[in-house]
């Protein structure tokens, strides 16, 4: 993915950055096309407005995320599918603790390009699902200032608190899917507790590493 695309990626959804928590109430009821565009253009403007956030200020940015995306992603959903048929086989400990390690992960993964955004613009397509529907995906794509548009595709279930956001697709590639390949691998060297310290090990890493400035 070019960095462009991963940068307005986190913009739109900080997608995966998150574990699910209690949402407000009123979006248990939202549509979930409405909720992805609340959502997005929240976290775009909130960035926009934000000197401290355009220059990499962990704390507001990481509070950014907590805020303003926490309520309406379900992560645990989304490392249960990345992990495949290891999370069935996992305890729920290791469950538990493989959340929370890619959580964290993803956290300072993309907290960083949050400062990166600029001028850039998201396009809804027309949604369709039908009303029974559980899970759908809403379409749109992202304007740049410069190069051609993106795509950028959302997956989202419905649960007893409304939609959550499980899944993300940038320029036709699912992110779940990605992932998935790479926890088989570490998990084939390792087992499920490998994979837990690998993730664990990089949390450290990017912990000690402060987030970029922006690119003039």
């Amino acid at each position: 993915m070019k960095p462009i695309a991963q940068l307005i990626v986190t913009a739109a959804v900080a997608a995966f950055s998150t574990s699910v928590i209690a949402a407000p109430a009123a979006a248990a009821n939202e549509a979930p096309d409405v909720l992805v565009k609340r959502v997005s253009t929240d976290v775009i403007d909130a960035v926009k407005a934000d000197k401290d956030i355009q220059a990499g200020n962990s704390r507001k940015i990481i509070d950014l995320v907590n805020t303003r995306i926490l309520p309406y992603v379900d992560s645990d959903k989304m490392t249960a599918q990345a992990a495949g048929r290891f999370w069935r086989q996992a305890t729920p400990e290791q469950q538990k603790q493989l959340s929370e390690e890619f959580r964290q992960l993803l956290i300072y993964t993309y907290s960083g390009a949050l400062s990166q955004i600029k001028n850039e613009t998201i396009e809804f397509k027309p949604f369709r699902a039908d009303p029974a529907d559980s899970e759908v995906e809403v379409k749109s794509q992202v304007n740049l200032t410069r190069g051609e548009p993106i795509t950028l595709n959302y997956r989202l279930s419905k649960g007893a608190q409304g939609w959550k956001i499980f899944d993300l697709n940038v320029m036709g590639a699912w992110l779940v899917e990605t992932y998935k390949s790479t926890f088989a691998s570490e998990i084939g060297k390792g087992g499920v507790d490998g994979l837990i310290k690998k993730l664990h090990d990089r949390n450290q890493q990017l912990a000690n590493k402060p987030l970029k400035a922006p690119q003039k």
